[in-house]
This record gives C-alpha cells, sequence and structure tokens, in this order.
C-alpha cells in the first residue's frame, strides 16, 4: 500500500477537527475522499503533507513513517499536494512558477520534468513567458496541478480542483486528472463536485465531520441512497 493512514488524530487547539480517521491509497490508485464544508478534508491533506502535526495516528508513505515530519520532507518523498485556490506567484511568469515546483529536482532533470507538464497542459507551454496573474481561472488550475507534477510525485494529493471552473474546465480537469493517473501517479482527490470524483475514482471515502462514515469502491457509493441524497442532489 503506498499510502496508509491510521487512526488520524488532529486537533486545532480546543477543537478537535479529525477524530481518528483510516484510509489508503494503493500504488497508481484514484482515492476521493468527499463530504461538506468542515468535514476535515483540507485539513486531512494538510496533516499528509506535513503543514499540521497530528495530534494522534500515524501516517505511512511508501513503508516509511512520515507524520509530523516537515513538508520539504514529504514533498521530497513524492508525496505532493495541489492546494485549493490555486494561489500562484502572479507577477512570476508560468515557467518560473513551473520551476519553483521543481525545487527537489536536479539540473537534469528539470527539462524532461516540464515536458511531461506540456503533455498534460499543452497551453501552459503556449503561455511560458506570460505573468501567472493574467491566466485564466482553468489555467491557473493547469499551472497549480502542473507546478504539483514538477516535483515527480508518486501520490498527487489534489484539493478540490474544479472550484469556481465552468462545467466545461471542469469536464478538462477530470479528464486531465485522468490521464495524469494513467500515466502512473496515484491521485487523492478532495472535491466539492463528488459526482465526477465519484467518477474518475477507484474507491471512496465519505467524510462527515472528522469521521469516516462511508467507505468503498466508487461506483458502489454513486448508488448509495445515502450518498445520493447527501452529496448528489438526487
Amino acid at each position: 500500500m503506498l499510502l496508509k493512514v491510521t487512526d488520524l488524530v488532529v486537533d486545532y487547539g480546543a477543537i478537535r477537527a479529525l477524530h481518528g480517521i483510516s484510509f489508503e491509497v494503493a500504488e497508481g490508485e484514484i482515492v476521493t475522499l468527499i463530504g461538506a464544508n468542515g468535514a476535515g478534508k483540507t485539513t486531512t491533506l494538510r496533516a499528509l503533507s506535513g503543514l499540521v502535526k497530528p495530534s494522534e495516528g500515524q501516517v505511512w508513505f511508501d513503508n516509511r513513517r512520515i507524520d509530523g515530519k516537515a513538508g520539504h520532507t514529504v514533498t521530497r518523498l513524492g508525496l505532493v499536494q495541489v492546494p485549493e485556490g490555486r494561489k500562484p506567484f502572479s507577477d512570476m511568469t508560468v515557467r518560473e512558477n513551473l520551476l519553483l515546483g521543481g525545487f527537489n529536482r536536479s539540473g537534469a532533470e528539470i527539462q524532461a520534468a516540464m515536458e511531461r507538464v506540456f503533455q498534460s497542459f499543452p497551453r501552459l507551454k503556449e503561455r511560458l513567458k506570460q505573468a501567472a496573474g493574467t491566466l485564466s481561472g482553468g489555467e491557473l488550475q493547469m499551472l497549480a496541478m502542473g507546478r504539483g507534477l514538477m516535483a515527480k510525485p508518486r501520490l498527487l494529493m489534489l484539493d478540490e480542483p474544479s472550484m469556481g471552473l465552468s462545467p466545461i474546465l471542469v469536464q478538462e480537469i477530470f479528464s486531465i486528472i485522468s490521464e495524469i493517473n494513467r500515466q502512473g501517479t496515484a491521485i487523492l482527490l478532495v472535491e466539492q463536485n463528488a459526482y465526477m470524483a465519484l467518477k474518475v475514482a477507484a474507491r471512496a471515502y465519505v467524510l462527515e465531520p472528522g469521521r469516516v462514515t462511508l467507505s468503498g469502491p466508487a461506483q458502489e457509493l454513486r448508488q448509495d441512497p445515502r450518498v445520493k441524497s447527501a452529496y448528489l442532489g438526487e
């Protein structure tokens, strides 16, 4: 198992955000975490990527225990988060933003990584010299994901990649997510658009404030009456 999370607890002062959640992601798999705002999805990713220190529990990545390790250490191991909100360095060019994502790569690897990004996001190649702050919302999401790919992830964690995008761009982003996965990168997907998340994922976990309440194959959860009612609007 590439990622194994066991009884993970995260506290923000007196507030317990995660109440001992457990889940797994296998090599080359897409797994999604779905749930309402405040369920703990983003907190989970932040704990895995070293931005928040868990209070209890264990996180194992590629047979190494990583809970409590610094973010740069986690990234170097191949667990890379693309955070919600895209947040480029607006005054820097697309190329400069991508190079920042490859901080853990040697000079010889940078160009190969860049070419892989262009295969997934050819639009970024057309805008290499353009200031990131002038990109559209969809292009900013492509840049954020491309920057994550520059770090050569074995598991790419995506936080709300479709947020604020038009339906056409949502379809495009999810097609790209599936293609990145087909190229061998495992994906842990946090997404409000439960319909699309369950469509591309192999397995899913439902978070309801700080706890995993349902889990299983994504296609089975799409047919679960509780999921249909709460997250699919049916």
